[in-house]
């Protein structure tokens, strides 16, 4: 559970770091304690967030700075992506812990235009700068039609989608996009060298029912190989390499090899998410000056700090052709009352999946966690000796 989804892997890689081994000491503390029989695993969204904030205030993250993340990961678990929300805290609680990150940095501004802007992340937490960043390309596309902005120094923000969203709310497209650690491997390549550098795109339209495209451009997150692994099944060919650059089916075999990219191998057009990613890589890395493609930290990697670059689009559609709302609207319906090969399966625009666990969020009174999250979430605030989540 955890940040512990990859350590297999990854700790033994770099078993010498001192971060490295606070996290194995962590894991000795959190052994030591034996959660109540009986816990329920579901929770009300605010004493989630509540229960986050206090963690990673507790490690030395300002109150505000803490309040940003905690939205992140919230929103994370509320759409459905429960990769990215309470199973990510202890990964962020960690790096502030060990002054990997600067839980208590402010971004700063380094140049700008009336359309542009190049942030500084000063090593914060993703999120902060994340938030800062759009804020600051929505402003200007405000007064200019669009707002664009790279960051550097920052670290990892979460969902893509939470700022792209950010746009949309107000009325905007927005796109948001991180390169992240290198996991994939180029197309003919046997080792990694790109990260998996997500897209985002977010489109308002009529009757608050946006467009929200959230996706990676590589086949599959790593943590569902590690699941796989776990359950000693095979994973799908075209998802992963081996450490020898063949795709392998072995799950254990992909956990040292390396992710392809979107579309799996080059007959299948993996050269296209190969494409994808560069674009991320460009935008992200090249234009902020921050760490780029293999200079990018490995994962889990804390010897040096992430440098992660990040890249910020606001566009204010009133500045193109006028109704863009409603054919927004029309388009997304249109797909959706298209008749489905499988009536069992109706056609979805992108969006509607996140939306439906929101409604399902609000109908059962609470988010619901697995069990493992929960006892692992009593034992983190054991250790850092906050009040643990209370069950609805």
């Amino acid at each position: 559970a955890g940040i512990f989804c990859c350590k297999n892997n990854y700790l033994r890689t770099f078993s010498t770091s001192k971060h490295a081994m606070d996290l194995k000491q962590l894991q000795v503390e959190k052994s030591k304690f034996t959660p109540p029989d009986s816990l329920g695993t579901k929770v009300l969204p605010e004493e989630v967030r509540r229960f986050m904030v206090d963690c990673l205030t507790t490690v030395g993250v300002t109150k505000d700075n803490a309040g940003q993340m905690a939205d992140v990961l919230v929103a994370a678990d509320t759409r459905g992506h429960i990769s990215h929300g309470l199973n990510r805290l202890e990964m962020y609680v960690n790096d502030v812990r060990t002054k990997i990150c600067n839980g208590n940095a402010v971004p700063t501004i380094q140049k700008q235009s009336v359309s542009t802007g190049l942030v500084v992340g000063n090593n914060g937490l993703g999120p902060v700068v994340g938030n800062f960043s759009m804020d600051l390309a929505i402003s200007k596309a405000k007064e200019t039609g669009i707002g664009w902005v790279c960051a550097r120094g920052s670290n990892h923000y979460g969902i893509a989608g939470w700022y792209a969203m950010r746009a949309s709310d107000q009325g905007m497209l927005g796109m948001s996009f991180t390169n992240t650690s290198p996991l994939v491997a180029p197309t003919r390549a046997k080792k990694p060298a790109l990260g998996t550098n997500p897209i985002a795109l977010a489109a308002p339209a009529k009757g608050g029912d946006p467009f929200v495209l959230d996706m990676a451009t590589c086949t599959v997150a790593v943590g569902k190989i590690e699941i796989c692994r776990r359950k000693e099944i095979p994973i799908p060919e075209g998802w992963a390499l081996d450490d020898q650059g063949d795709v392998t089916t072995d799950a254990s075999k992909a956990m040292v090899g390396a992710l392809m990219p979107l579309g799996g191998s080059e007959t299948n057009s993996g050269y296209k998410g190969y494409g994808l990613s560069m674009l991320v890589e460009i935008f992200c890395g090249l234009l902020s000056g921050g760490a780029y493609g293999p200079n990018v930290r490995r994962w889990m990697d804390t010897t040096k700090e992430a440098d992660l670059g990040q890249c910020f689009v606001a566009i204010d559609p009133s500045f193109f052709a006028p109704g863009f709302d409603d054919r927004m609207a029309d388009l997304m319906d249109h797909c959706r009352n298209m008749e489905p090969a499988d009536p069992s399966k109706p056609v979805l625009a992108h969006g509607d999946p996140e939306r439906a666990n929101i409604k399902k969020v609000a109908e059962e009174n609470g988010l619901t966690y697995h069990l493992n999250q929960i006892t692992d979430s009593w034992k983190l605030a054991n250790v850092l000796k906050v009040k643990p989540m209370a069950g609805v």
